[in-house]
């Protein structure tokens, strides 16, 4: 019987297929907690509330577009199954045990 798949690996697993969704959505939600936050405060002009969530959202979808990197660097090394052996070395690791 298979194992089912972890948490995190299902989330890797989806992150993989939904790239841009994941980053859009990282955006969104950073964005929207920023005008949020700087709503609350009152002393500052509505411009600069503007281009602080802005920065704010910026600064997140670069994080994500790095994580979503990672992310495909790391799939395309080890895929799901883990590391994998390019078939040059497993020649020579073949060869290379003769008596």
């Amino acid at each position: 019987m298979a194992e089912a798949p972890s948490k995190i690996e299902s989330m890797r697993k989806w992150v993989v297929e939904h790239k841009l969704r994941a980053v859009g959505c990282l955006w969104l939600t950073g964005i929207s907690s920023s005008i949020a936050y700087n709503w609350s405060r009152p002393n500052m002009k509505t411009s600069v509330k503007i281009i602080h969530a802005r920065l704010h959202a910026q600064a997140l979808t670069l994080a994500a577009l790095v994580g979503s990197a990672c992310v495909e660097y790391y799939d395309n090394k080890y895929g799901s199954s883990g590391p994998k052996v390019d078939k040059y070395t497993s020649q020579y690791l073949a060869h290379s045990h003769k008596d």
